[in-house]
């Protein structure tokens, strides 16, 4: 067992079982997070850990909690869970669950996983006999544990990974509800990628005397990351898009666009263009989207089409670029999006798509928060050669004579529907469900004796 013992792991104390399973996983050098991370939560110390996707956070706060879950022994108890990771989007869980599996291998150590978009039923069931480690989503989690199906009482071990996104989803009030039901003598840990007040005030409520892990400078970009502008009117860029896609180089690419309405027209003007692609954003299901990223983690779908909150938690090895199709509404949104590529020392590529006269406070807001001025530059692809077809022409029929432009004649456009048949883009994305985990819809309404308003059963 040469490379166990020569393993940088080695030394932080973890146990043969956890240290076979991370060199099986090729987890040779520890990262900056897991050097600092791992030693003081075993030791027991709380941890405030400042850190992006994809720096290894995960095996940071999974290995010291797997070590200790070891030393105490197969037995649980029934509805419980010794351990639980909460997650803003189905996807970082997921993914979160299959770190712990792949580290606890050769362990006797049982997860589950508790998200919107899939069966309540099955959720239950997997908590009867209890768990080691709970892997949630807050919204679904909270009901459950309402509902009496799930007893956090015996949890000694609650990690909030990327708490900056859980605020921006409303998820506040159920994570400090959560908090409270957990083991008055718990360990905590919180990571999160940036670190506003609403973080810091929540951190402070939860933590005792963290050990504070800072792995990279809030709003800083991976130097091994080229970045471009190309600065192009809104009404051209889905052409320019699909042009710039014909060259193979571009071989595994990320399109983030500002809502999930954008991520459809994207996405079905590519499929019209012949290119393979799909789509993750809130209203897909929980099996849509998994589908998705799986075809994109396996090269059968080149082009993935995102909207930021859906691509949270994404980590797939080998993205060659990130096209920002518009700028997100919130500037720190655009550091998460271009560290999808360029990762573990890879070269990555992420380009931007600039309408100055559509987007130019945003375009300051991200160079602020960057602290960098971005490289501004022509469109790489000739506007005057496009072809002159209609920037929306995919979206909408042709007009009809007469009546209200795009209405059908005599009649009047839907209630918030714009007299000429346009309809409204959403100033940004939008999730119903409780915990971003069902499919976003808008919640039936029924008339009842006081008029419109009653929840529909």
């Amino acid at each position: 067992m040469e490379t166990i013992e020569t393993n940088g792991f080695a030394t932080m104390g973890l146990n043969a079982i956890l240290l076979k399973a991370v060199d099986a996983a090729g987890m040779i050098a520890p990262k900056s997070i897991q050097q600092q991370a791992i030693p003081a939560q075993l030791a027991g110390q709380d941890i405030l850990g400042i850190a992006q996707t994809g720096s290894g956070k995960t095996a940071a706060f999974a290995l010291p909690i797997l070590q200790k879950i070891i030393t105490i022994g197969d037995k649980r108890k029934g509805k419980t869970a010794r351990a639980l990771v909460l997650a803003p989007t189905r996807e970082l869980a997921v993914q979160i669950e299959e770190t712990f599996r792949t580290l606890a291998k050769g362990a006797h150590i049982s997860t589950a996983l508790v998200l919107g978009g899939v069966s309540r039923i099955a959720q239950i069931n997997k908590m009867q006999a209890g768990v080691d480690v709970l892997i949630a989503t807050p919204g679904r989690l909270t009901d459950l544990v309402r509902d009496n199906r799930i007893d956090l009482s015996e949890t000694r071990w609650l990690v909030l990974d990327e708490a900056d996104r859980m605020l921006d989803m409303g998820f506040i009030n159920d994570v400090k509800k959560i908090a409270k039901g957990t083991h008055r003598d718990r360990q905590t840990a919180l990571f999160s990628a940036t670190m506003p007040q609403e973080v810091a005030t929540l951190a402070a409520s939860l933590l005792r005397n963290p050990v504070r892990v800072e792995v990279a400078p809030q709003g800083t970009t991976a130097a091994e990351i080229k970045q471009v502008v190309h600065m192009i009117p809104t009404r051209q860029k889905k052409q320019v898009l699909s042009a710039m896609l014909k060259d193979e180089t571009l071989s595994s690419v990320i399109v983030f666009t500002r809502t999930k309405h954008g991520a459809d027209a994207v996405t079905r003007i590519l499929e019209k263009d012949g290119y393979n692609v799909a789509a993750i954003h809130g209203n897909k299901s929980q099996n849509a989207r998994q589908r998705a990223l799986n075809g994109f983690k396996d090269g059968s779908v080149r082009i993935l089409v995102a909207t930021d909150i859906a691509a949270r938690g994404i980590d797939v090895v080998g993205i060659s670029h990130v096209i920002n199709f518009d700028l997100p509404d919130e500037p720190e949104s655009y550091v998460h999006r271009i560290g999808r590529t360029g990762r573990n020392g890879a070269s990555g590529h992420a380009i931007t798509l600039y309408d100055p006269a559509e987007e130019g406070s945003k375009f300051k807001a991200v160079e602020r928060v960057t602290r960098m001025r971005l490289p501004l530059a022509d469109s790489p692809i000739d506007l005057s050669s496009l072809p002159a077809r209609a920037a929306n022409s995919d979206q909408r029929p042709p007009r009809r004579e007469g009546g209200n432009g795009g209405s059908p004649a005599g009649k009047k456009p839907h209630r918030g529907q714009p007299a000429g048949g346009k309809p409204r883009e959403p100033r940004g994305e939008k999730i119903w469900s409780n915990d971003g985990g069902a499919p976003a819809q808008k919640r039936p309404f029924r008339r009842n004796k006081k008029g419109f308003g009653a929840k529909a059963a």
